[in-house]
């Protein structure tokens, strides 16, 4: 066992401990990569194949390792994935700076053909709900499941642009130990235990010494963020034609989505519910992983969701 591989589970270790996330075992997921059009993807695979999937999508200037202690504590039950994003992790960056959400929806569509997926659990967290609310519109019928975790068509446009400005704030700095400080600063609730390790994953090395984000920040810069705001609601305008159970999340603390913002989209679902995690802002999977864990295993047992299929 390599230093890196006894490094990485001793953090996810830590990081349970500290969330007070149950893991019957600790392993790494496999680390794979697939071309979906012309377009290079990277995916964490935490296996128990033959199980129902999961499939989890991040959040703007996030990467799949934000699922990290759900997977672990759910891959008993269910074989588990987690996608990067075009422009984000391990994934290609877009050649075109296309970031469009239907680009995101079509990513998607192509990856769940490519791995086969039926009868699956699609949960989405802010960019990566708006993406699976988009492919749910279009797909309900392959999904068993979906979760949307603090988006909705009607969002905070302050909490918002401040997650926006700290994304931009931070594209390139002089040293790990300033993205930690930033981080902190940003969100008071991660404990700087775990935050340099995390941000291992979303960070690479600049020739000139300096550190930089995995995700693709050209975009950000120049396009109006209300521009993005109009095409993330129009998004949107298929929720009516989602007919698979669906729960709405809401982090308790988050300036982003409001009680009444979740509780409006999910009645305007055929099969929606909805429900707020304490402790936990936008970020609600990093913020509280384990009240996550814990409304989610309640929602799969009230739709009656077999783990094996």
């Amino acid at each position: 066992m390599t230093t890196e591989v006894v490094d990485e589970l001793e953090h996810l270790k830590l990081a349970a401990s500290i969330a007070g996330v149950d893991v019957q075992r600790f392993v790494l997921p496999e680390s794979r990569h697939v071309l979906v059009g012309n377009m290079r993807f990277h995916y964490l695979d935490w296996g128990t194949a033959g199980k129902r999937p999961i499939l989890f999508l991040h959040g703007g200037g996030l990467n799949a390792h934000t699922w990290d202690l759900v997977c672990l504590s759910l891959r008993d039950d269910f074989h588990c994935l987690a996608l990067d994003l075009r422009g984000h992790g391990d994934s290609e960056w877009s050649p075109q700076g296309d970031y469009a959400i239907a680009s995101h929806v079509r990513d998607v569509e192509g990856f769940v053909d490519l791995l086969g997926l039926k009868d699956f659990v699609l949960v989405g967290m802010s960019l990566g709900a708006v993406t699976a609310a988009g492919y749910a519109s279009l797909q309900s019928q392959e999904l068993a499941a979906l979760v949307i975790i603090d988006a909705g068509p009607e969002i905070q446009r302050a909490g918002g642009q401040r997650i926006r400005d700290f994304v931009v704030d931070t594209a390139t700095l002089d040293s790990i130990d300033e993205f930690v400080a930033k981080a902190i600063s940003f969100n008071p609730r991660r404990d700087p235990r775990l935050l340099r390790r995390s941000l291992l994953y979303n960070l690479r090395a600049t020739p000139d010494g300096k550190w930089m984000r995995k995700n693709d920040t050209r975009h950000m810069g120049v396009r109006p963020f209300e521009s993005i705001i109009d095409e993330s609601r129009r998004q949107w305008d298929g929720v009516p034609s989602i007919s698979c159970p669906t729960l709405v999340v809401r982090g308790a603390n988050s300036d982003v989505f409001r009680d009444e913002d979740a509780a409006k989209l999910a009645a305007s679902l055929r099969n929606g519910r909805w429900v707020k995690v304490d402790n936990a802002g936008h970020t609600v999977q990093g913020d509280n992983p384990a009240g996550l864990l814990a409304v989610m295993r309640e929602f799969f047992a009230e739709i009656r969701l077999e783990a094996k299929r």
